[in-house]
């Protein structure tokens, strides 16, 4: 069996084109990284505030798929300063860092001892500009003299060369000053667009160059000041800067906004607290305001921008805290459905958008995901959001809005998503440059036989035929709300048909659980994968099938002890150090936990909750990340991380509160104005759990759910409007 390391090589060695698209990690990095994001815009710097002085790390002021600032160092007397600490604030508006001198000498003599300067580094982002605000006071007896030194640099590189392709040509980079405080930095790319960033300083510098700007300063004992520093991208005119405090101001408000009307969760144990607090927080930072309404980007550093898939599970995961972001995510998608037919792109009338990409090297066609639709789960579940959008809120005006996409949607699903008439779901890629894999394993070797044979095409995945038929029965309960029960009896009719064949082509009795796909000849992938185990919770599984796959997931071949892994130990290409064959993927598991709620499994539910919790509280900031490595848990080891992991993650942020979701049950009924809670139980790591401004029907409730040993008692605590609250056992 070929490791991953291995095949990966072997891939990059024969020029196979999806290997391109491979983030590779090549080195470690000597400081942590944070991360803030703003709608199109984000900056990863080190634990001092730098942007590429530590290497290793994807640093840098991102906006629009383009890095416009590479380089950002702050020097006094020409050394760097010593961390003491940093934090990002709860919500995620703001990262700030202290720094110290370190002894500094001048011909042999100590002219500024370590911990003399105090310096408080603010970094914010706000309208395509970072601001850094330096506090500097001397904490010293004497007077001192300082020069500060300012470094800067855009190398306006696409994403996808900071992930590592490279190209035969670029633009042109020019630079000049703008006295008294502008630094500026120009490129025209190779698409004819004039990107820019205007690097701006206030008070004025001392020295003014195109890459760097000096202060000379005399700070008596006791003194303080402060230099202001705003860095704006524009394709082609930055905005403005604004007043440091107001801009602060503007974003606090603005974030506070976001939020406003969202259900909130406090527990028992202030540790799952932090993280559910964390994970809040990230989602509200990674969504973007659209035209078509507000959208989850997917994730930091590599995929911040529209994804199909990762946005409509995300909306899935969050409709109960707040369905409005489903709305957001449904009008974009259908604003950007494909009409047409193009190979290059993947694209077939109906189909719904993989990802979205405006760098240069997307307008240039040099990589295909400018509008990309090479995912073939993306269509179904669209048609699943949007009927459980209408059955969460009871929307039939968006509903009404939404049904021609759907219809589309439906469309492409019997037509061109079924490549070969069987009445599965397949995909194959249409141009050598796509995505080979378009489900959401979609790594070169995901797709495998139990001796270890990549699948070949077309090839249908288990969870997408899962995925098809409860979008089939989502859209027929949503044609009999428009007034169509014909419609709705015909998609009901081939939901029944669906089920009877799934079960009968994919079940496969010598490894107890659904195939991981059937690959063109319609032979089975006989490999034990966590792709089975989100056919749960859709409900095509027939119900004894269903308990034993659940049953798998919990076991030891699947779980770490930290989370159910994609693929169990012992297959053919298990790997717990690859990204799709056996590593955790926490969204992953929190659709599985669905399932198992699904089929009344909740000590399998608990065994899961209590993994993945415990996993997030050895992660940084309690961030659950993207994925981590496979192992299995040891006595007094964290988990092992994945090195080139996005953190955060959209659904991996998510996941805590999907995991809620499935542990108590929680149903809404607006036409009956009642919010049930299903077989409710609490993880035993919890003993009570309090949802506030648990909303319907313009009405909300407080909710407070005690366990009592194998019981769960539930209490309304306040109700705010006409809402019923009920309990329902068996």
């Amino acid at each position: 069996m070929a490791t991953e390391s291995a095949a990966v090589a072997r891939l990059l060695h024969d020029d196979v084109p999806e290997a391109r698209f491979y983030i590779p990690a090549t080195a470690p990095a000597m400081r942590s990284r944070h991360v803030l994001k703003l709608d199109d815009s984000f900056l990863v710097l080190d634990s001092h505030g730098d942007i590429g002085v530590s290497a290793a790390g994807p640093d840098g002021l991102f906006h629009c798929d383009t890095r416009f600032l590479s380089h950002l160092e702050f020097l006094v007397n020409g050394m760097q300063l010593l961390q003491l600490g940093s934090n990002v604030r709860d919500d995620n508006t703001l990262l700030s860092i202290d720094l110290t001198n370190p002894d500094i000498y001048f011909e042999n003599r100590l002219v500024l001892p370590k911990d003399t300067l105090h310096v408080v580094r603010t970094v914010f982002l706000l309208r395509a500009a970072a601001y850094q605000r330096f506090a500097i006071r001397n904490y010293g007896e004497e007077t001192v003299d300082l020069r500060l030194t300012m470094l800067f640099d855009g190398d306006f590189a696409d994403l996808f060369e900071v992930r590592g392709l490279r190209r035969a040509r670029r633009g042109s980079i020019a630079r000049e000053t703008v006295p008294p405080a502008t630094a500026r930095l120009l490129y025209e790319g190779l698409d004819g667009k004039l990107r820019r960033t205007d690097v701006n300083l206030s008070p004025s510098p001392r020295e003014l160059g195109e890459t760097s700007a000096a202060y000379q300063i005399e700070l008596a004992s006791g003194q303080a000041t402060t230099i202001d520093l705003s860095i704006a991208c524009g394709e082609p005119q930055p905005p403005q800067p604004v007043a440091p405090l107001r801009a602060m101001r503007t974003v606090y408000r603005n974030r506070r906004a976001a939020s406003r009307n969202v259900t909130t969760v406090t527990t028992s144990n202030d540790l799952f607290n932090e993280m559910l607090c964390r994970s809040m927080s990230d989602l509200y930072m990674l969504i973007s305001n659209t035209p078509q309404g507000r959208y989850p980007y997917a994730g930091i550093p590599w995929y911040s921008t529209t994804f199909g898939r990762d946005g409509l599970i995300t909306a899935m995961q969050m409709l109960w805290l707040d369905p409005r972001v489903a709305l957001g995510v449904l009008r974009r998608l259908a604003a950007f459905q494909a009409k047409t037919t193009d190979a290059a792109s993947d694209a077939e009338p109906g189909k719904i958008l993989h990802e979205m990409r405006s760098g240069e090297m997307a307008e240039l066609g040099e990589v295909p995901f400018g509008l990309y639709y090479g995912s073939v789960d993306s269509t179904p579940l669209f048609v699943m959001l949007a009927g459980l959008y209408v059955e969460r809120t009871g929307d039939e005006a968006a509903l009404a809005e939404l049904w021609p996409a759907i219809e589309a949607a439906l469309s492409w699903m019997d037509q061109f998503g079924d490549l070969d008439g069987d009445g599965f779901i397949e995909y194959q890629r249409a141009a050598e440059n796509g995505l080979a894999n378009q489900g959401w394993k979609d790594s070169p070797d995901a797709i495998f036989h139990a001796d270890g044979r990549l699948a070949e095409g077309p090839i249908a995945l288990v969870e997408v035929q899962g995925y098809a038929f409860y979008a089939k029965r989502l859209a027929a309960r949503c044609a009999k709300r428009l007034g169509m029960p014909d419609k709705a009896h015909r998609l009901d009719t081939q939901a029944d048909d669906l089920a009877r064949r799934f079960d009968a082509s994919f079940w496969c009795p010598d490894i107890g659980m659904y195939a991981l796909a059937l690959d063109g000849n319609k032979e089975q992938c006989r490999v034990r994968s966590s792709n089975a185990g989100q056919v749960l919770f859709t409900g095509i599984a027939a119900p004894e099938r269903a308990c034993k796959v659940g049953e798998a997931m919990a076991g030891a071949k699947f779980f770490s002890g930290w989370g159910i892994r994609t693929i169990a130990t012992g297959e053919a290409r298990y790997n717990p150090m690859s990204y799709h064959n056996g590593s955790v993927w926490p969204h992953d598991n929190a659709l599985i936990a669905l399932g198992l709620a699904r089929c009344g499994l909740k000590d399998c539910l608990d065994r899961v909750f209590k993994g993945l919790f415990d996993a997030g509280n050895y992660m940084e900031m309690r961030r659950l990340p993207e994925l981590f490595c496979g192992f299995q848990r040891g006595r007094g080891r964290g988990p092992t991380l994945y090195p080139v992991a996005c953190s955060p993650q959209a659904w991996a942020s998510a996941t805590p509160f999907t995991l809620i979701e499935a542990s108590i049950g929680l149903q809404f009924d607006p036409a009956a104005n009642e919010i049930r809670l299903r077989n409710p139980s609490l993880p035993s790591f919890l003993e009570d759990i309090v949802l506030r401004d648990l909303q319907l029907n313009g009405a909300s409730v407080d909710v407070k759910l005690r366990r009592h040993r194998s019981s769960v008692s539930v209490e309304v605590v306040e109700q705010r409007g006409e809402v019923q609250v009920s309990a329902v056992f068996g």
